[in-house]
């Protein structure tokens, strides 16, 4: 946390917690992005005029699909970059939430991706086309090398940040893709069996629409405000409830502000008056610290049992 702050207005709303936050995964990954991004386009370029001299239309569809990368290179860079500015009147929370729309597209993108991949693999196998040897296994190999360095760079940010793991999968996908490729390639040119190649391919987009489909899952909870996994909102109603002088907990919500920060808003009921900033710090650090949520905002209630507004409104409990 870079600081925190309390707040008291006259309906005895406490704010908490209004900082940075903070993630496991290395904060910046512009270089990442900026380095894949550079490689991804240079391959692109070497693999579309291999396509064309070779006549071959796997090199050039591949071509296409490691475009439809650099896309998501740039959708997943685009909102790291817009998660870092600063909020405004309009956007009080900043423009965080990019990162949950960058892992939202990056899903939708590697399905159409791999789509492509299947439809194309498909019709090969109905009527197998010769494979141009050599040049085709080389050029593959090359995409290995570039797509695996790039997935690298985001391998350690990928476990903690849904948005890097958007491009951290679409480089690994692409980089099994090419894989298959190669080893299409030397058991055709070894055995002759043109099909290897197209059944290859649907092996691939079977072990690609598996990643893609938790990338997409989690990224629609997470636009949907959903509990970030990982954290139980029973265990977080059952801190607040066991606090000093906390009679009850309602009105609990708990969601994402982005891919990396939580935020969570509750009802304090406590009929003996009004804690204290000493109080609301120990709480922010202990969700910081216990659950690892960021941004902390608490509305205490001082009253003798007279549930709020919200409180009649949702019913006993939390919603």
């Amino acid at each position: 946390m870079h600081g925190s702050h309390h707040h008291h207005g006259p309906a005895g709303h406490s704010h908490s917690g209004h900082g940075h936050g903070h993630s496991h995964a290395p904060a910046d990954f512009g270089r990442a992005f900026a380095i894949g991004t550079v490689l991804n386009l240079g391959f692109v370029l070497v693999e579309g005029l291999a396509g064309i001299a070779t006549g071959s239309m796997a090199l050039l569809a591949d071509a296409g699909h490691n475009l439809s990368d650099v896309l998501g290179l740039l959708i997943a860079w685009g909102g790291a970059s817009l998660a870092k500015r600063p909020a405004s009147r309009r956007f009080t929370y900043g423009l965080s939430s990019s990162t949950i729309l960058g892992a939202l597209a990056n899903a939708v993108l590697l399905l159409f991706a791999v789509g492509a991949i299947a439809l194309e693999a498909v019709q090969r196998l109905g009527s197998p086309a010769p494979v141009p040897g050599a040049t085709v296994m080389i050029v593959a190999g090359i995409g290995i090398v570039i797509n695996t360095a790039t997935a690298l760079l985001f391998m350690r940010g990928s476990k903690h940040d849904l948005n890097i793991r958007g491009a951290y999968l679409h480089m690994a996908a692409d980089a099994a893709v090419s894989a298959a490729v190669v080893v299409g390639g030397t058991l055709i040119l070894l055995t002759g069996k043109t099909w290897i190649d197209p059944a290859l391919s649907l092996l691939i987009v079977a072990v690609i629409l598996w990643s893609t489909w938790g990338l997409l899952r989690d990224s629609v909870t997470m636009a949907l405000h959903a509990v970030p996994p990982g954290i139980d909102a029973e265990k977080v109603e059952e801190t607040l409830a066991t606090l000093p002088g906390v009679a009850r907990v309602h009105d609990l919500h708990i969601w994402p502000m982005s891919t990396t920060q939580v935020a969570l808003t509750a009802h304090l009921q406590m009929p003996g008056g009004h804690p204290g900033d000493a109080f609301l710090h120990d709480v922010q650090h202990r969700l910081e610290h216990e659950f690892g949520i960021h941004h902390m905002t608490l509305q205490i209630e001082i009253g003798d049992g007279d549930a709020c507004h919200l409180h009649s409104a949702h019913g006993a409990g939390h919603d």
